[in-house]
């Protein structure tokens, strides 16, 4: 079995945002940052399940997390199914194949990626225990650390581990949360629908397009300080992504285009999807 190759696949089935940025990357770093989507995908995916109960989700991802925090050189083949039992039909691929995703970064960085999601998955746990209630800015502020900043982090570990690259954490947290309040206005109506707003009280799309425009100025920051780099290479596109669908948001739009996202991909790298 090629698991880089069956990675790639999934990605691509799951998120063309990132198969894009990922696949241009050099291997070795392909694989470690190809290891952290798919695994953060895969508690992303219970976190978000429609058919599952709070309590259910952060018993799950509890369990996630305790297994991740048990990796020594890699995982048993069975080390996560315990945890599964019994959501086996419920839960989608990228979740019930997280110990594949878990070793398919290089041996030197993948216990970077199981501690990045282990802490995750013990957050959105805390989340889904209390129905993902935003109370004020700050709580704001945790979730998207917790969700997001967090992965801002991980990538500039593994842009370190594999070139030496250097950067700002505090932009990197900006980062992550501001992609993420991206998703938040995006999805709020969605959101509603289940009774969850990740919109504090008071809060309107203005006031959260703020939020999100605050935090991607120090994206913005991030990436000027990348150089010629791959990482570069790889930010710029998430970026591009984010202020166009800010833009269309604030249009009327309720997201981006197929045709608006080839359009920014050819502005930014000339590349175009297919």
């Amino acid at each position: 079995m090629d698991l880089r190759r069956d990675a790639l696949e999934l990605l691509k089935e799951t998120s063309r945002t990132f198969y894009i940025p990922i696949i241009r990357l050099p291997r070795g770093l392909q694989e470690a940052v190809a290891s952290a989507y798919l695994c953060m995908r895969a508690i992303d995916e219970i976190e978000d399940h429609p058919e599952l109960d709070n309590l259910t989700k952060a018993k799950l991802l509890e369990s996630v997390s305790l297994t991740l925090q048990a990796g020594v050189d890699g995982f048993a083949a069975d080390a996560f199914t315990d945890g599964f039992t019994g959501y086996e039909n419920i839960l989608p691929e990228v979740t019930l194949r997280i110990r594949e995703w878990s070793i398919l970064a290089p041996e030197t960085i993948a216990p970077r990626v199981w501690d990045a999601t282990a802490a995750m998955s013990d957050r959105m746990a805390y989340w889904a225990k209390r129905n993902w209630q935003i109370d004020d800015e700050s709580d704001l502020d945790r979730y998207t650390l917790g969700v997001a900043g967090a992965v801002g982090l991980l990538l500039s570990d593994l842009w370190a581990w594999y070139d030496g690259t250097q950067t700002n954490r505090t932009h990197a947290i900006g980062f992550g949360r501001g992609l993420q309040a991206v998703n938040i206005l995006r999805n709020h109506g969605e959101d509603s629908t289940r009774g969850v707003s990740f919109f504090p009280p008071g809060w309107t799309a203005d006031n959260m397009q703020a939020y999100a425009r605050r935090n991607l100025a120090l994206a913005d920051a991030y990436n000027a300080s990348l150089g010629n780099s791959p990482a570069l290479d790889f930010c710029q596109i998430p970026l591009t992504l984010a202020y166009g669908t800010l833009d269309a948001i604030a249009h009327g739009k309720e997201k981006l285009s197929r045709s608006d996202v080839v359009a920014l991909l050819e502005g930014v790298i000339g590349f175009n999807p297919g």
